[in-house]
């Protein structure tokens, strides 16, 4: 009988005493035990922080005394992890009985893929999903596809999406540190997509696991703060779609993006948040060598050809306007790399 594969599960824990407790619990009642779980003490508030005393032998803690967000956070529990496979789970992510059962059986079934996404449940509301894997826009706007949609929509087989969902994915974790891991200048928000685009840009594909679910809260570390979330979405989206995309695309795309990012302005001012979003995009548009030298980078060592990469995007206007989900059927030789076909 081959061996399993071991599977680290990492958490990244930020004001989150209150949440924390329930998903360990539900880890430790799983039908396959992970191999490792590590937490890391992500510089939360003092009454707030997760008490090492509280979590038992089973847990290796780190404590970073500060907020090394969501991406640097990850990067450091992905270099001390031993297991070959990493299973990132958000403190608010609470997984099924089976979720690394699952996770375990879609390592053996897929022997040529490295990266997969979870199925993810509301916890605050069960008749609805909270996603169901990352939708990329050729126009450069992502999102979460399938949030807030109805359960009866949940896919019922697997399929492939643009990246997964960095609040229960499973990744290599040699394919993660070979890609730099999560990119630790966008702090938090869209590295997941960023994460997914690299993967992309080095021929990997992406598979959305139908029988790996988690249900997920969402959110409650960062506690409602509009600004930050809105600054950093606005931000790390224009430098997901800077840094990666392939200069054809680029080419093709930007007046559209532009002029996508134009309306989402307008409605920024109706809503009061103009002078947030300009802020944003002077914030990206700022650290432009940076991103530069990171574009020039990606594209240098790009192994897939631009419509490979093209056509694990969405182009569909009503797939855009509907913020739906995105998934695409596997080729019939599930082993072979071919490219992604739309359902």
């Amino acid at each position: 009988m081959p061996s399993r594969p071991k599977i680290a599960v990492i958490i990244i824990a930020y004001n989150s005493r209150a949440q924390i407790g329930a998903c360990l619990t539900a880890l430790r009642v799983q039908t396959r035990a992970p191999a490792e779980i590590i937490l890391v003490e992500n510089g939360s508030a003092p009454d707030k922080r997760v008490d090492p005393d509280d979590l038992g032998p089973d847990i290796t803690y780190i404590d970073s005394p500060d907020n090394l967000g969501f991406a640097g956070a990850n990067n450091l529990a992905a270099r001390r992890a031993r297991s070959p496979w990493i299973a990132l789970l958000n403190p608010d992510a609470f997984a099924e009985p089976d979720w690394i059962e699952a996770l375990e059986a879609a390592i053996a079934r897929y022997p040529t893929d490295r990266v997969f996404g979870s199925l993810q449940y509301s916890a605050d509301d069960p008749g609805k999903l909270d996603g169901a894997g990352d939708v990329y826009h050729a126009i450069g706007f992502p999102w979460r596809g399938g949030y807030g949609a109805p359960v009866e929509d949940a896919p019922q087989a697997d399929a492939t999406v643009f990246s997964a969902c960095g609040a229960a994915m499973l990744i290599e974790r040699d394919l993660f540190l070979a890609l730099g891991g999560f990119d630790e200048a966008f702090f938090c928000y869209c590295e997941d997509v960023d994460l997914g685009y690299k993967a992309r840009l080095a021929g990997e594909r992406v598979i959305q696991l139908a029988g790996a679910r988690v249900r997920h809260v969402g959110s409650a570390s960062s506690e409602g703060s509009w600004h930050f979330a809105f600054h950093h979405g606005v931000r790390n989206r224009l430098w997901t779609y800077l840094q990666n995309t392939p200069l054809a695309l680029l080419l093709l795309t930007a007046p559209l993006h532009a002029a996508a990012t134009g309306v989402q302005l307008l409605s920024a001012v109706r809503r009061g948040r103009g002078r947030a979003f300009l802020a944003a995009l002077n914030d990206g548009l700022s650290d432009w060598n940076r991103v530069m030298a990171v574009r020039r980078e990606r594209q240098r060592a790009r192994v897939a050809s631009t419509l490979r990469i093209a056509s694990a995007m969405s182009w569909s206007p009503v797939v855009l306007v509907r913020g739906a989900m995105d998934l695409r059927r596997l080729p019939i030789d599930l082993a072979s790399g071919a490219p992604d076909e739309a359902v």
